[in-house]
């Protein structure tokens, strides 16, 4: 069955549903109406047809109204694991933890010295974790994903990369006369570390000789 049939069918289906709901709802009624002229209640058959379909109409827009958002709520949690699974993907993929492990054994803390002598490994490593860390910071902006759900697995890779490389990228700001040199990348980080200020007892950064 093509699209088109599909959605045709799906169409005769809530047009056949409708017609049957009204009609139904017509019939009650009017058994209803019998019901009490017979028990003696006098009642105007088209005032109590207005008030029960006003009560119902009501009942229908806020049952509509929570399935609406029960319908949002689940696109949200929908695009909330993808986003969570594109950044473990970004920060857990082999070529990023091998430069993210070169920065941490091997970048010096100078960085006018270092950039004078690095190899061209060296830059691809910074380059290749900088530009990472962009990515997640595109990924995580304001509103795309809770912070809740991501800082607790992600804030140490992020802050410790950027213990690292920080001076790298504000001595390239202050050579190339260019402050938005990976601004974003600053921004993240700087909300990874209040979110470890907030929730952390013990926010210093520990290095270990030969970690896996």
């Amino acid at each position: 069955m093509n699209t088109n049939s599909y959605g045709l069918m799906t169409l005769g289906i809530i047009i056949a549903f409708t017609a049957l709901t009204f009609v139904f709802w017509v019939v009650g009624l009017l058994l209803l109406w019998m019901t009490l002229k017979i028990l003696g209640i006098s009642t105007d058959l088209w005032a109590m047809i207005g008030a029960l379909s006003t009560a119902v109409t009501a009942a229908a827009v806020f049952s509509a109204g929570f399935v609406a958002y029960r319908e949002i709520s689940e696109v949200a949690s929908s695009r909330h694991m993808e986003v969570a699974d594109r950044l473990f993907e970004e920060l857990n993929s082999p070529e990023n933890i091998g430069a993210r492990r070169w920065i941490f054994q091997n970048l010096p803390d100078d960085p006018k010295e270092a950039i004078r002598t690095m190899t061209s490994d060296g830059q691809a490593a910074v380059k290749q974790v900088l530009n990472s860390l962009d990515h997640v910071a595109f990924l995580t902006q304001a509103g795309w994903i809770p912070d809740e759900i991501i800082m607790p697995w992600m804030h140490p890779m992020i802050v410790k990369s950027w213990n690292k490389l920080e001076p790298y990228v504000e001595y390239e700001r202050e050579r190339r006369n260019e402050p938005y040199y990976y601004v974003h990348v600053t921004r993240l980080a700087d909300r990874c570390k209040s979110w470890r200020k907030k929730n952390l007892s013990d926010t210093r950064i520990t290095w270990v000789e030969g970690a896996l």
